[in-house]
Parts: structure tokens; C-alpha cells; sequence
């Protein structure tokens, strides 16, 4: 905020430390280790035992709740549901009827909430270009407030606000932490919002590849932005750690230190994940609007692939063979069939047990109408799949790597997009305990 602050706003420095379970509970939600809803439990449970804090309330405006029996529906234009301290008459849901038209707007603080977190100390001291919200405020026994807005590029996912009856001063460390989890909330909604875009592209297969390629550049280029949240959070988080190395009591400044380093490694790594997926996004929107096909040959192909996975199979103690006919091939995009092969290959490898082996083999085989196709498998000795994880292993964003194995979880949606750009599909066969056979299916070059 600016030095010219209103006699109603309270300043609070940018770089305010949240509290360690501010970072604990932003990391879990940015890993997506708990539901968004047992978050926001977990943060009423405490901020509520602040003395100052008599309400918390949430809106979602994109998302529908899970379970939405503690949720107010605001009719089309929002759910909202508030946490209270037992005996507090502060309230943000709609008067006595319970009507969505007495909902709270806050035109003022709203508009201000967009840019930075708003810290009302005191709401009878608002300017006169306010007095809709103080008006709104005071029917609602709301003195003081915290209110942050949800915004990531133009998309607004709601807000997250704590309201108190008394005026006065906030905590910056209370501040700070709804700072931090208003930005892991929306950088959490974001991805699920690209998660349903991705997911409803790929039902609608049968648009057209500008579509496709459209969708897929607009998804990775909104996902920029949570990014660039999370990690240049990180850095000041990892800055101010630095900054406490010259103060008096070395031993709690260094145990601080320690643990925002490690913290905010944790975010970086969350930060880093979702760059992963943007970049698979845009590299498969680049492959989409490749639509130059011809024969390619499968052998050549194949080992550019056991080429580029050679180091991550040395170091995985898997080992990957080949056996392809030289003269086999398909009508398809060179960078297509790579791309494909790559994620099977890799994913073969990733999926695998020291000691484990991957093999490539390809065969001549027909259509449902006889026309001429090549299959291409890839066949590993890991641990093989269930049922279950077969019906799902195509869809977007579904993992079922062990601890410690990286991934998007969109590799295998992206690659049969791909294939099927190509006029091919992609198959399995895997038993548990049996490892698993990925295929694809490809036209052959015309005679």
C-alpha cells in the first residue's frame, strides 16, 4: 500500500513472515496433499483462536463445493460459508431471510482486495466514497477486517476475509498467512481449472486441431501466473531468511533460517511442478500445429528415443532394448511419433524396478476396416496395473507413480491426443505383479 494510507487502512510490509503453519498448511495445498476444504478447515481452527478474529469467511465463485451443505449459495453468483467464534455476532452471510440479494458487494474494498490484501482497522473511519461498504459492515456487526481477493490472470476463484466486531490493529503474521494461503488457494484452483479445461478438450476430440492447439497455449500461458507467485514468493521468503544471519541470538535465527529454507524449497518444488505442466502443454500445442505427415521410420525412431532415455535408465538400473524391422514404418508426424514413444519409453523406465528390462518391438497388423497399420509396444517389468488404474490411466492428471517418481500426470492424455492427431490410438495391457504393455496403433505409409 501506499505512504498516503486511509486512517481506516492499516500498512502492512510486503515481506510480513507468515507462520510455520501458514507455510505448512500453503505447502500441502500447493502439493495438493489435502483437499481444498480440509484446508480451509484446518485455517478456521486457528485463526479463530485469535483474540481478534470472531469470523472467517470464504466465497467461491468458480468452483461448486464438494459437499455443499454448509455452503450458502448466493444464487448464480457465488457459495459462501463462514466459520465463527462461538457467541460472536459477527456475520457475512445474507439478513435474517437468508436472501442472496442481501449479500454482501463491498463495491470499494472489493475493487481494492483485487490488487493487494485490504487491513480495515477500524470501518466508521472509511472516506465517504466507501459508505456502501461501511454501511454493509456495520448491519453485519463487522468493525475491523482482512479481506483478500482469489485473482489469477482475469479468472476470479472468490476470497477469503476475517472480520472482527472490535476495532484496532491486525496481526501481521495473521496477515501474512492469509497472503500466502490466498495465493496457494488460487494457484491450487487454477491448476484445476486447466485440469477441467484439459479434460473436456480431450472428450471433444473431434474438434479441430486449431481448437486443440488454442486451448492448450491459452491453459499453459494462464498457469504462468500462479507460477510466477508461488516461486518469487519463494525467493523472498528464502531472502528474508538471509537477511536474519546477522542478528544477536544465532541459535533461534539459525533454526529459523533452516526451516524456511526448507520450506520454501517445498514451495519452489510445487512451483517447479506446475511449470512441468505448462510446458507439456505448450509442447504438445506445438506438436498439434504440426500438421506435416509422412512415412517415418519406426526403427530410426525408436532409437532416438532409447538414446534420449539412456542416462535415466542407466541410473534406474533398467535396461532398454530394441528389435524393429529397419524397413518398417508409419504415416504419421516425425515429431509425433517421437513425442509418443518418448513417454512410453520414459514412463516404462520411471515405472520400472532395478534390474528391470523395457522392450521395444514393433509388428505389421490391420484396421477394423483391413486397412494396413503398425503397432509399436512398449513392454515393462514393473509392477503392472489393477483394473481400476487401467479404466483411468488415459485421463488427464492421473498418477499412480510410488514417492519420489516426478511427473504431470498428463504425459499419457497428451500422447494419445497426439496419436489420435495422427489417425492412431493408444492401448494397454497389464495384469498386477505382471508389468504392462503400452501400444500404439498407427497407419502405414500408403504402397
Amino acid at each position: 500500500m501506499s505512504s498516503t494510507m486511509e486512517p481506516a487502512l492499516q500498512e502492512v510490509a510486503e515481506d510480513a513472515r507468515p507462520s510455520a503453519f501458514g507455510v505448512r498448511l500453503a505447502q500441502q495445498v500447493l502439493l495438493a496433499e489435502t483437499e481444498l476444504v480440509t484446508a480451509l478447515e484446518q485455517l478456521a481452527e486457528v485463526v479463530l483462536e485469535d483474540p481478534r478474529v470472531e469470523v472467517l469467511a470464504v466465497a467461491l465463485t468458480t468452483f461448486s463445493p464438494t459437499d455443499p451443505e454448509q455452503w450458502f449459495h448466493l444464487g448464480e453468483r457465488a457459495w459462501l460459508r463462514q466459520w465463527q467464534r462461538p457467541g460472536a455476532r459477527c456475520t457475512v452471510l445474507p439478513g435474517g431471510a437468508r436472501d442472496a440479494q442481501d449479500a454482501l458487494t463491498m463495491p470499494w474494498l472489493s475493487q481494492r482486495s483485487r490488487r493487494e490484501a485490504v487491513v480495515v482497522r477500524d470501518a466508521e473511519l472509511l472516506p465517504s466514497e466507501a459508505a456502501q461498504d461501511a454501511r454493509e459492515m456495520a448491519r453485519c456487526h463487522v468493525r475491523a477486517t482482512v479481506s483478500t481477493a482469489m485473482l489469477s490472470g482475469g479468472s476470479m476463484f472468490g476470497s477469503l476475509s476475517v472480520g472482527s466486531e472490535q476495532p484496532g490493529d491486525w496481526s501481521e503474521t495473521l496477515v501474512a498467512d492469509l497472503r500466502l494461503l490466498s495465493a496457494a488457494f488460487t494457484a491450487r484452483m487454477a491448476v484445476q481449472a486447466a485440469e477441467r479445461s484439459l479434460a473436456d478438450a480431450i472428450v471433444r476430440g473431434d474438434q479441430a486441431s486449431a481448437v486443440q492447439q488454442q486451448f492448450f497455449a491459452a491453459t499453459g500461458h494462464e498457469l504462468r501466473t500462479p507460477i510466477s507467485a508461488v516461486l518469487g514468493y519463494a525467493e523472498v521468503l528464502q531472502n528474508d531468511a538471509e537477511d536474519l544471519e546477522g542478528v544477536l541470538d544465532p541459535e533461534q535465527l539459525a533454526e529459523f533460517v533452516t526451516q524456511v529454507r526448507k520450506d520454501t524449497g517445498v514451495i519452489v518444488s510445487a512451483g517447479e511442478q506446475l511449470l512441468a505442466i505448462v510446458e507439456d502443454l505448450l509442447s504438445t500445442a506445438r506438436l498439434l500445429g504440426d500438421g506435416s505427415r509422412g512415412p517415418v521410420v519406426v526403427s530410426e525412431a525408436v532409437q532416438d528415443v532409447a538414446h534420449w532415455v539412456r542416462t535415466p535408465a542407466a541410473t534406474a538400473g533398467v535396461e532398454v532394448t530394441c528389435a524393429i524391422e529397419p524397413d518398417l514404418a508409419v504415416e504419421a508426424t516425425a515429431s509425433g511419433v517421437r513425442q509418443v514413444l518418448t513417454n512410453l519409453v520414459g514412463n516404462a523406465v520411471a515405472h520400472n524396478r532395478p534390474g528391470g528390462t523395457v522392450t521395444v518391438t514393433a509388428a505389421r497388423t490391420r484396421g477394423e476396416a483391413g486397412e494396413p497399420r503398425v503397432r509399436i509396444s512398449v513392454k515393462d517389468t514393473g509392477p503392472g496395473l489393477t483394473q481400476r488404474q487401467l479404466d483411468q490411466v488415459f485421463e488427464p492428471f492421473v498418477r499412480f507413480a510410488e514417492a519420489g517418481v516426478r511427473g504431470t500426470g498428463l504425459g499419457l492424455s497428451l500422447a494419445r491426443s497426439v496419436a489420435e492427431r495422427d489417425g492412431g490410438w493408444l492401448g494397454v495391457d497389464s495384469r498386477p505383479g505382471e508389468g504392462s504393455t503400452f501400444w500404439v496403433d498407427l497407419p502405414a505409409p500408403p504402397d
